[in-house]
């Protein structure tokens, strides 16, 4: 192709990228140590080879050791966890990368086994019926602990201090994870928060969360450091429903939004079939486009032409891909030379070692 919009340069908010084209947060569980530290030949090789993406998103961190459900993925509430993510941040930027750190709690996406037998923590106590990814392989999920008022309030300067640990790691700057049915999105939902104090009841109380969130990370680096990540036609998955709120919901956290001045609103395309579904926006690009002011990124199913159709239409200004990542390293590179991209293992995503890491084939780099 002689002209792509995906491989134009952008500024993101005064961070200079010389294409559009983002690799998305992925789960890889490769963090296999007493710390769950990132680890030089292991993380930091790996986003090494992907630097030359527009912007690297990384994989979920959590904040906090309540924050956890899936095994073995590197945290950022510890000084081994810093000084690993410092390797990472610090073997990118020599290779010229950019590269943003996904903020992450599950809440009750999680299970007792990662905390020490206790519940985990969630707006409500509502099973989402889901399954979590455990030392013992996948196990059911349980009736969370509802949060208190001061579990919240912690939960927010967690946020805080995950942000503070991430810029002394290195980032350029951080994504809140308040999407795919975990924390944030759980206080999102009327089906999942049945609140009726302050962080439930009513959308905007439902969504206060995620404001002081942002308003608390914002008192330790500048706001426009900070993207966050949404899921609004999410359903049928990690235990989420629609509801007629669900949407208006969404509307009002994105004009929200456009009252600071955030690096970017990173969203998803429904992850199902939701055509059928009354309550469900089918066309998330095209229907917040007009809402947000700001850079907005689009992830979910895209390859090199629909991307470069969406930005082309104008419905998005950056494109994330997520498995396409997992097995082209050189994806950029591809796209630019037009050479076939190398089908992913899926039975490798959430193992340990190399195989299915660091061993997919750089055909298109020079």
């Amino acid at each position: 192709m002689s002209k792509q919009p995906l491989l134009e340069e952008y500024n993101l908010n005064g961070l200079k990228l010389p294409n559009r084209v983002v690799m998305a947060p992925m789960t890889r569980t490769r963090a296999d140590n007493d710390e769950n530290a990132p680890r030089e030949e292991y993380e930091a090789e790996y986003y090494a080879q992907r630097a030359s993406a527009g912007l690297i998103i990384t994989e979920g961190s959590p904040i906090n050791d309540k924050a956890i459900g899936y095994i073995n993925v590197p945290g950022i509430y510890k000084p081994a966890q810093i000084e690993g993510w410092k390797k990472v941040t610090h073997k990118v930027h020599q290779e010229n990368g950019r590269i943003f750190i996904q903020l992450w709690h599950v809440g009750r996406m999680s299970h007792p086994d990662f905390h020490n037998g206790e519940k985990p923590l969630a707006p409500s106590a509502i099973n989402p019926d889901a399954q979590a990814f455990t030392a013992d392989g996948f196990k059911d999920t349980v009736t969370p602990k509802e949060m208190t008022i001061d579990e919240i309030k912690q939960t927010i300067e967690d946020f805080k201090t995950a942000a503070k640990n991430a810029m002394d790691a290195g980032f350029d700057g951080v994504e809140i994870h308040s999407s795919n049915g975990y924390l944030l999105h759980q206080f999102f939902n009327a089906t999942s928060n049945t609140r009726t104090d302050e962080y439930g009841g009513t959308i905007e109380k439902r969504a206060k969360i995620l404001l002081e969130v942002i308003e608390a990370i914002k008192e330790v680096m500048p706001e426009q450091k900070i993207g966050l990540r949404l899921n609004p036609s999410l359903d049928g998955l990690f235990g989420m429903t629609l509801d007629k709120e669900t949407i208006p919901t969404f509307d009002y956290i994105v004009n929200k939004l456009n009252e600071y001045d955030l690096s970017y609103v990173h969203l998803s395309e429904p992850f199902t079939d939701v055509s059928d579904n009354e309550f469900a926006v089918t066309e998330i690009a095209k229907h917040y486009r007009p809402l947000y002011k700001g850079t907005l990124i689009i992830n979910a199913g895209f390859d090199q032409e629909s991307g470069n159709d969406v930005i082309e239409k104008g419905n998005a200004d950056l494109v994330a891909y997520g498995k396409p990542y997992v097995s082209n390293p050189d994806l950029v590179e591809r796209f630019e030379k037009d050479v076939a991209l190398t089908d992913w293992d899926k039975d490798t995503f959430y193992t340990t070692g190399k195989e299915g890491y660091l061993d997919y084939p750089i055909k298109a780099r020079d």
